[in-house]
């Protein structure tokens, strides 16, 4: 092994059991401790975790390799009694990686985990193989609300972000790309330290339709699956074009409407689904392209969305297809090694894991990984800060005052879970 190469950490042997449990809360979040929880939620089903039986940390242009690589190891290794037979029962990892190689991600396998699905509600324990563990009591714990939160510019002020948006979308019109996705933060600062429980209990409750979760301090509530695989079908939602609800139901019927028939969104969208549909198509039998998108309907947003659908061809895990997509046309653009090469001249902040993939995967390989999207990093020096994020795609028919309306829309469901 060369000196340039990272040590990766052996997989250790595990013994897990999963079996059916009643007594449950109706949150599965309830049951999550002060600090350390994991959390995977929509629809009020999902898993939620505590302790840490292995970790895996990566970086680097192996990262997704070495990840697949450990699981794979791990899993080889491990003695699983599973009695609940479900995706997500037995042996189960979460993980999130950043945006780019040089952000650090993790694969985190917790001590417990309790999961639900389809009415079917289980605890799974996880412990070295010198060990075989009971299944804990679970006890519902109430989080800290936070309060007095005051929110301040990050690596940019909205003018600047505005003059960086104009910026591309010369670069956009001189044919050097055709879409570029741009970020932007905001810092978050409360009195006290914050509960993350209280921020995701208040994204899943407002909105169940997203993927709530939270791995290393990262939380949020996401709209976009980046891939699932189930049992040979794989699934991706793609969501790419954007226009803010205004709270009046028949106003809005009237933008979704506009929306729908938006060239300029509609030829960011077709970029999304385009480079979504490319990635996958080496691992699929067949495929179901949707023609033209519909509108998911969200509390502070409305997207033009695409579900894109195929037959596995081969035994890629769903990690292993969340690195084949990553980084889509919906976080980055097109051509993509251009786009990440703009992003990382003008975009002027390190986004971390914001918009890389976040996640779980069971020890078949199936598994869910989204886009870390509407979410915000909590300051591992300090717990009173958090940062928050937001991106929009730049085509060469964006208006940069357009694009800053749509990134704060996009902010909401963090303030608003952070707030009072």
């Amino acid at each position: 092994m060369s000196l340039s190469e990272p040590v990766r950490s052996q997989a250790p042997h595990l013994v897990i059991r999963s079996q059916r449990i009643d007594g449950v809360s109706a949150q599965l979040m309830d049951h999550l401790p002060t600090e350390g929880g994991l959390a995977w939620v929509r629809r009020g089903d999902g898993h939620v975790g505590w302790g840490v039986a292995a970790r895996l940390d990566v970086a680097g242009s192996n990262r997704f390799r070495d990840a697949v690589s450990w699981w794979q190891e791990l899993v080889g290794a491990a003695v699983v009694r599973d009695e609940v037979g479900v995706p997500g029962s037995g042996l189960v990892c979460f993980g999130s990686f950043g945006f780019t190689d040089d952000d650090p991600g993790e694969l985190v396998v917790p001590e417990v985990i309790v999961g639900r699905r389809g009415g079917t509600t289980w605890v799974t324990t996880i412990s070295p193989a010198s060990s075989l563990a009971a299944p804990p009591e679970l006890v519902i714990h109430q989080p800290d609300p936070v309060h007095d939160v005051a929110f301040a510019d990050g690596a940019r002020s909205g003018t600047d972000w505005s003059s960086i948006v104009a910026d591309a979308i010369e670069r956009i019109t001189s044919g050097e790309l055709d879409k570029v996705v741009l970020a932007r933060d905001l810092i978050a600062i409360a009195e006290q330290p914050i509960d993350l429980r209280w921020p995701l209990r208040r994204l899943a409750a407002a909105y169940p339709n997203c993927w709530t979760f939270s791995v290393d301090g990262l939380i949020g509530a996401t709209p976009e699956l980046l891939v699932r695989r189930e049992k040979g079908l794989i699934t991706s939602r793609v969501l790419a074009g954007t226009i803010r609800r205004t709270g009046d139901d028949a106003h809005d019927l009237a933008l979704a409407a506009s929306l729908a028939r938006s060239s300029k969104d509609l030829e960011e969208h077709e970029f999304a689904v385009r480079s979504v549909a490319d990635a996958l198509k080496p691992h699929c039998k067949s495929m179901n392209v949707p023609e033209t998108p519909f509108v998911l309907h969200l509390p502070n947003v409305m997207h033009l969305a695409s579900d894109v659908a195929g037959v596995a061809a081969n035994g890629a895990s769903a990690l292993g297809l969340a690195a084949a997509l990553h980084p889509s046309a919906a976080v980055c653009g097109t051509p993509t090694d251009v786009a990440r090469d703009l992003i990382g001249e003008i975009e002027g902040m390190k986004r971390g894991r914001f918009s890389g993939p976040v996640g779980w995967m069971d020890a078949a390989g199936d598994g869910e990984w989204c886009i870390a999207l509407r979410c915000g990093q909590a300051d591992p020096d300090d717990p009173r800060r958090m940062r928050i994020f937001a991106g929009a795609g730049i085509v060469a028919g964006s208006d940069p005052v357009a694009e800053l309306a749509e990134t704060n829309a996009k902010l909401v469901p963090m303030r608003d879970a952070l707030g009072d």
